[in-house]
């Protein structure tokens, strides 16, 4: 067998998540599997983390509960109709220095010509908690 001597473009934390979101696509877990699976990834979680992204759990059930939870990527998703509307990644997943709240295509965040799809979240407070809400509100339609 000849060994490759090119280097790979992705990190192993990047490999490690798309053999995440491989397994996912495989498993595809319903109902109340796929919100355990979703509170299983934030178990996972470093405690500042973990506080977070309950925060946002607990906002997207009570704000918009027509989401359906599910892992995206090994992190907590949501989606409408098959597809993911917004997730939490926890800062120790690609090791940065902030975890992010982002929103993907289906979110109904469209503001004209340009409007962001993440955010970077350092933190929770009360301000966080409304601008989350009003953001998950949005994003669901």
């Amino acid at each position: 067998m000849v060994e490759s001597t090119k280097k790979s473009t992705f990190t192993a934390e990047e490999r490690a998540a798309m053999r995440e979101r491989a397994r996912e696509n495989k498993a595809a877990l319903k109902g109340a599997e796929a919100e355990k699976a979703v509170l299983a990834a934030i178990e996972k979680m470093a405690e500042d983390d973990r506080a977070i992204a309950r925060h946002v759990h607990d906002i997207v059930r009570e704000t918009a509960p027509h989401l359906v939870p599910k892992t995206f990527y090994g992190s907590p998703g949501y989606a409408k109709d098959g597809k993911v509307v917004l997730f939490y990644q926890d800062k120790a997943r690609f090791k940065t220095r902030y975890s992010t709240l982002g929103f993907q295509e289906a979110a109904a965040l469209d503001d004209g010509d340009f409007w962001p799809t993440a955010f970077a979240v350092a933190g929770w407070s009360p301000a966080v908690e409304a601008e989350v809400t009003r953001l998950v509100r949005r994003a669901a339609g």
